[in-house]
């Protein structure tokens, strides 16, 4: 069985940085399209980034220029770098993965909270 695990939210002021982490872990998988969600009170869960397994990236327009994400193969990890952060950026960051067995299947993280202070 295949679980994500987020780490690197926390309490930041605005303009400051954090670093999400999530790994998979599990066997017998790997991985294909990991992304990065999030849900702020109220909203509907929004995609933020996500990144292919060879390593095409997409990003909402809202933290273009701001965020990056990455993964480590090897180690069935994706980051998410978030620099230059803005109070609208509070919300609970979701890790999404595609988990390829003999089918594909999406997985979710149990979030992990990221609160930007003005």
């Amino acid at each position: 069985q295949v679980q994500l695990v987020e780490s690197g939210g926390g309490l930041v002021q605005a303009g400051g940085s954090l670093r999400l982490s999530c790994a998979a872990s599990g066997s017998g998988f790997s991985i294909g399209t990991m992304g990065w969600y999030r849900q702020a009170p109220g909203n509907e869960r929004e995609l933020v980034a996500y990144i292919t397994r060879s390593g095409s990236t997409n990003y909402a327009d809202s933290v273009k220029g701001r965020f990056t994400i990455s993964r480590d193969n090897a180690k069935n990890t994706v980051y998410l770098q978030m620099n230059s952060l803005k109070p609208e950026d509070t919300a609970v960051y979701y890790c999404n993965a595609v988990v390829i067995t003999t089918t594909l299947k999406a997985y979710w993280g149990k979030g992990t909270l990221v609160t930007v202070s003005s």
